[in-house]
């Protein structure tokens, strides 16, 4: 990768960082389920007349985008509007990668390798942490529901596991996102009352125009045409763990913008937690073969031409990081 590439991932982790603080901007005037229509309705149109279908099965795209957008999302939301501070949640939702390995585990039969199983335990000591330091105006439940929607995410991304070959995360994250908008709707007005729902989509306010705008516009497709172009060219081990860095962005930018001032329980449970993911990822193992292998690389006295870089052959990824 150069520098650019490098450029281009740190723009995404700044897209999908800030993208908290947007969605907090836009639940101060709007219910939660009818925001997260408004937003993957301007995902899907006008882009699903420019993205080709995916190759695959119909009835797995629309259950990736059940669990991976409508109840991810939808849930996240909800934490969101129920207390859940916006820099907080862009930690606990990290710990659908543990989530991930435990819903394989149980699906598929995967048995999770030793680094992993360490790495769950980590970030579930981490997020017990958080859960046992939060503040009394943190309401519990809203913590427990960002676990759902991470489980929720944990739980689209095994079923995304068997898409195949050559459909790239732009064109999922259009088509599976055609399962929102209508269902969120119908939810929002059996949860908030019709005449609510109505008021708000007569009167959006400019909060609730840059929210949909941010989310849709720059943190589902511009941030995702920019990752998936990288992980089509490079090989994942390189691009994957910039998404680690996002917490650190939501948490800095809802500090200043919001003023959610985290505590320091809580900061120790989100390093906990996030090197939990590190772990049960690999990407620790990763860096380390990275620094190891240019230290290698750097004794060299032979200079070597520049040749592109080959990239591995494209894999489907989704993240969301949320998205």
């Amino acid at each position: 990768m150069r520098p650019v590439h490098y450029m281009l991932a740190l723009l995404v982790v700044v897209l999908w960082g800030v993208n908290f603080v947007f969605i907090d901007f836009g639940l101060r005037d709007w219910p939660p389920l009818l925001l997260v229509a408004a937003r993957f309705t301007f995902v899907v149109i006008p882009a699903i007349f420019f993205v080709r279908f995916p190759r695959g099965d119909l009835r797995r795209i629309l259950l990736i985008g059940v669990f991976m957008c409508a109840g991810q999302f939808g849930l996240l939301y909800t934490s969101m509007s129920l207390g859940l501070p916006a820099g907080l949640t862009s930690i606990v939702i990290q710990i659908q990668a543990a989530f991930t390995v435990l819903v394989a585990a149980l699906a598929l039969r995967e048995m999770p390798h030793r680094r992993q199983v360490i790495g769950v335990l980590i970030g579930l000591t981490g997020l017990g942490v958080i859960g046992l330091s939060l503040q009394a105006s943190v309401p519990i439940v809203a913590f427990l529901v960002a676990l759902a929607a991470s489980l929720s995410w944990a739980i689209g991304n095994v079923i995304a596991r068997g898409v195949k070959e050559g459909t790239n995360g732009v064109q999922m994250t259009v088509w599976s996102a055609i399962v929102v908008p209508v269902p969120l709707l119908g939810l929002s007005v059996l949860v908030d009352g019709p005449a609510e729902v109505a008021h708000a989509l007569t009167h959006p306010t400019w909060g609730v125009v840059a929210s949909v705008v941010y989310t849709a516009g720059c943190a589902s497709l511009i941030g995702y045409v920019i990752w998936n172009s990288l992980l089509a060219r490079f090989p994942a081990s390189q691009v994957a763990p910039f998404s680690l860095l996002v917490p650190l962005v939501g948490v800095v930018s809802a500090w200043l913008v919001l003023g959610d001032r985290p505590t320091v329980p809580e900061l120790i449970g989100g390093l906990l937690l996030l090197i939990g993911v590190a772990v049960t990822t690999g990407v620790l193992k990763t860096v380390a073969r990275g620094l190891t292998g240019s230290g290698r690389r750097s004794r060299r006295k032979v200079v070597i031409s520049e040749e592109p870089e080959v990239s591995e052959e494209p894999k489907v990824e989704h993240s969301s990081t949320s998205d």
